[in-house]
């Protein structure tokens, strides 16, 4: 250690009572966390690219300082979804300091990983008062049946009006419009169902047919529209 001549001629004082740091809220616990070991959360970052192309939504659950699980999602970007195939990789077992300063391959998701670690290092995580955290595998149940993302992707134009292509609850097959042309409703597919019930051998047009849905006003429409067709 290096002092400078005007430190070097002080006199030392003693410094009085440590207090330590203030606790923090961790899996239903108040924690002074003073080493990477006393960090322990479940929570999600929301990161984005330099030209704003694209955005990754980032969850990871640590336990001690260290990664167990991580989900990365992606949208907006091609390239990005071959870096989250990196990301899952490189993620777990790291500490969340060497995930920090990790290259991600991506700048969506260095930047959600930034925002994530500042949520669980201030104790803002999602499961900050819940007794023992959540368990390893609960990132797949923020993706529901057929463990697909939810997404949502709509389109509209002033001269042509809106168009419903992929919501929560599937790829949008039909749109249901009233006597003005008002959306009323849609008819859509669960892709995540759908590829379940292939995948057991059911006949692929029996498992469209399967996982349709209707949602909204549909009984009685004025006219269905493909809204990527029409």
């Amino acid at each position: 250690m290096q002092y400078s001549a005007d430190v070097e001629r002080m006199c030392p004082v003693t410094k009085g009572a440590y207090h330590g740091p203030a606790p923090i809220p961790e899996e239903g616990a108040w924690v002074q966390a003073k080493q990477l070991e006393d960090i322990s959360g479940y929570t999600h970052g929301i990161g984005w690219c330099a030209p704003q192309q694209g955005g990754c939504k980032l969850s990871l659950n640590v336990k001690k300082g260290i990664i167990e699980e991580a989900l990365v999602e992606t949208i907006g970007c091609s390239g990005m979804t071959h870096s989250a195939a990196m990301a899952a990789e490189i993620l777990p077992k790291k500490t969340i300091l060497e995930a920090l300063n990790t290259d991600l391959v991506c700048d969506a998701i260095n930047v959600a990983m930034r925002e994530l670690f500042l949520q669980i290092v201030y104790g803002r995580t999602q499961t900050a008062f819940s007794e023992d955290g959540l368990p390893i595998g609960a990132g797949l149940d923020d993706l529901g049946k057929g463990l697909r993302s939810m997404v949502g992707t709509t389109y509209g134009t002033a001269a042509k009006g809106a168009r419903y292509l992929e919501l929560a609850q599937g790829y949008i097959t039909q749109l249901a419009l009233n006597e003005n042309n008002e959306i009323i409703g849609f008819e859509f597919v669960n892709l995540g169902k759908f590829m379940d019930d292939v995948k057991k051998g059911t006949d692929a047009n029996q498992a469209l047919e399967a996982a349709k849905g209707r949602y909204g006003q549909w009984d009685a429409p004025a006219q269905t529209i493909d809204p990527r067709k029409e």
